[in-house]
């Protein structure tokens, strides 16, 4: 990437001046010093090429078809092809390829193994070899396969899947045939079976066990029952806690809960619903959910009248919409977080507000779609950006600020106040604009314009001919 930027540097040299410590050809070329982090920024061939420098990171790309950084001093490298098609990502000996989550490659040491390699070809082929034997397995398609720590289950073992499988997490062993109409389940003081959707019956007792503070604890019991499913079913849950529940229903005429913490009973769901939760402190009617909700207490208050009206508050939360989704509010109080977000038609216009109750720091983001995005980050530092294709639908996503925004943003605007220095750029740097407590510059039209002031004195360049210093 080096080679390749000096080689179009060579080119472009006579029309930046040879007298100058940057280039500066506006969308052709421009070399100029990062605004809210130190380091330095070469931009050519208007959005189509960047190559950034911090400390020991270099980052380079040619959005949107690709992006990538490496940073020799954390033995690190990142990199992003068409995003999310491809990416690759290396932290030490770690490392992860993967094309399309279809196609993947991942390896390296990991804790109490010293090498572990993974082969993903979804969903024709699972592989895994480790130093550690009890971690290999390997899986082919649908035929035949053995899968540890994946798909949220400890262990998989399958034949030709759906006809025969068995799954284990923690010490539950379900064996499925025809997955998933018959299974049968066991495990300590655990043992079930179903026949989909037609019967099933599960009970557990209580049992211990020792947790993470070498402590004993009680696990709690159930005992769960279905017929024609979801008709007709039957379970009791948290046996041996002091909040054990049961609840029957036979759908859609009736359900109910009864716990010592809270009540629930529906008639004819979804249409009339009451709650009691005694637990959080409220009562709640719902005529019929979701659409229609009242809820009384300190726990939650709620008046909803979907999609005309809504105001729901607790001692943390307030959510509130009016002809959703219109308008939309909400806001989260629990310290040491104090946000605020205000939306109008989804994503056409959203305010944001974070604030860091202990410390004070706060952030704010503002997104006008396909307008413009503005954020000031804790640290204060500020950046506006015209034309935000995807901003607003993917905040805080570094791969579109990086592979993307480049590509559309005709105005961008950055401002550290620590330092004092702020930038602005127009059209790919055909206008640009950068200030520092010592020192201002301005360059424009591809560099046939720049002056420059500083306490020095002020240069003048017209036609990329220098006019002198004064």
């Amino acid at each position: 990437m080096r080679t390749q930027l000096l080689s179009l540097s060579l080119l472009l040299l006579p029309l930046c001046g040879l007298a100058q410590d940057s280039f500066d050809a506006g969308p052709l070329l421009d070399e100029f010093s990062l605004t809210l982090a130190p380091g330095r920024r070469v931009e050519a061939a208007g959005p189509l090429f960047f190559e950034e420098w911090q400390e020991s990171r270099e980052t380079y790309g040619l959005p949107p078809l690709l992006w990538g950084t490496r940073d020799p001093q954390t033995d690190s490298s990142e990199f992003r092809l068409v995003y999310p098609v491809m990416s690759y990502v290396r932290y030490g000996g770690q490392y992860r390829w993967q094309l399309g989550q279809l196609l993947s490659f991942a390896g390296g040491p990991s804790q109490g193994e010293k090498t572990r390699k993974r082969v993903t070809l979804f969903p024709i082929l699972f592989s895994q070899h480790s130093s550690d034997p009890s971690q290999s397995y390997t899986a082919y398609g649908p035929f035949y396969g053995h899968l540890k720590n994946r798909l949220f289950r400890d262990d998989i073992f399958y034949v030709m899947f759906p006809a025969y499988s068995q799954t284990r997490k923690g010490d539950a062993i379900t064996d499925n045939y025809l997955f998933p109409v018959v299974h049968l389940r066991h495990g300590p003081g655990l043992d079930g079976w179903q026949v989909w959707p037609l019967a099933g019956h599960e009970h557990k007792d209580i049992t211990t066990r020792t947790n993470g503070f070498k402590e004993v604890e009680t696990v709690p019991g159930h005992d769960k029952r279905f017929a024609l499913w979801p008709i007709l079913f039957s379970q009791r849950s948290g046996i041996g806690s002091d909040n054990p529940e049961h609840q029957v229903g036979a759908l859609p005429a009736y359900s109910a809960l009864r716990s010592p913490k809270r009540d629930s009973t529906t008639v004819l769901w979804p249409f009339f619903s009451r709650i009691d939760d005694r637990g959080k402190g409220y009562r709640e009617w719902q005529v019929p959910w979701p659409f229609i909700e009242f809820a009384r207490g300190l726990g939650k208050h709620t008046t909803r009248v979907t999609p005309f009206y809504s105001h729901s508050y607790n001692s943390n939360i307030v959510d509130n919409f009016y002809c959703w989704p219109l308008y939309k509010y909400k806001r989260i109080h629990a310290d040491p977080l104090d946000s605020e977000r205000t939306r109008i038609f989804f994503f056409l216009y959203c305010n944001l507000t974070a604030k860091n109750t202990e410390t004070g720091a706060s952030r704010r983001r503002v997104d006008v779609w396909p307008l413009f995005t503005w954020h000031r980050g804790l640290e204060g530092n500020r950046r506006l950006q015209v034309l935000a294709g995807f901003e607003p639908f993917l905040p805080e996503n570094p791969s579109i600020e990086h592979e993307y925004a480049p590509v559309y943003s005709v105005w961008r605007s950055e401002k550290n106040p620590k330092t004092g220095a702020a930038s602005q750029s127009v059209l790919w740097n055909l206008y640009r604009r950068q200030k520092t407590p010592k020192s201002t510059t301005v360059s424009c039209l591809f560099g046939l314009y720049k002056h420059e002031s500083s306490a020095a004195g002020k240069r003048l360049r017209l036609l990329y001919i220098p006019l002198g210093t004064r």
